[in-house]
């Protein structure tokens, strides 16, 4: 009898796979604090996911989750969006967030191999 890893872990491969990709956009808007005319851009997470769920089932992706623009709530005189407090508290609760899908896998992936030991 074979695992079916995918089937095994549910939803949290793939929320793993969003939230690095949302780590990078993330960061990216942190980095270019300083730069002008910067536009600072976030990620949808839920139509990202969505859109992964629905590749993986062979539907076409009705929802195309592209990062997606920032509006300030204090624009710069340089054109730049990025507000450092705001892309900080983001980072981190994304960060938070990958932590709890990786817990997840990890503690399935435990009572994996305790079945397959037969404990």
């Amino acid at each position: 009898m074979t695992i079916n890893f995918k089937d095994a872990l549910g939803v949290h491969a793939d929320a793993l796979h969003v939230r690095a990709e949302r780590t990078k956009v993330l960061a990216a808007n942190i980095a270019n604090e300083s730069t002008p005319g910067y536009q600072a851009r976030d990620v949808d997470f839920g139509a990202m996911l969505q859109e992964r769920a629905d590749l993986e089932n062979g539907e076409m992706a009705m929802l195309d989750a592209e990062t997606l623009y920032r509006v300030p709530f204090h624009p710069s005189a340089d054109g730049n969006t990025v507000e450092i407090g705001v892309e900080q508290a983001a980072f981190s609760q994304n960060a938070s967030d990958f932590q709890t899908s990786l817990t997840f896998i990890n503690m399935k992936l435990r009572g994996l191999q305790k079945a397959i030991s037969g404990q």
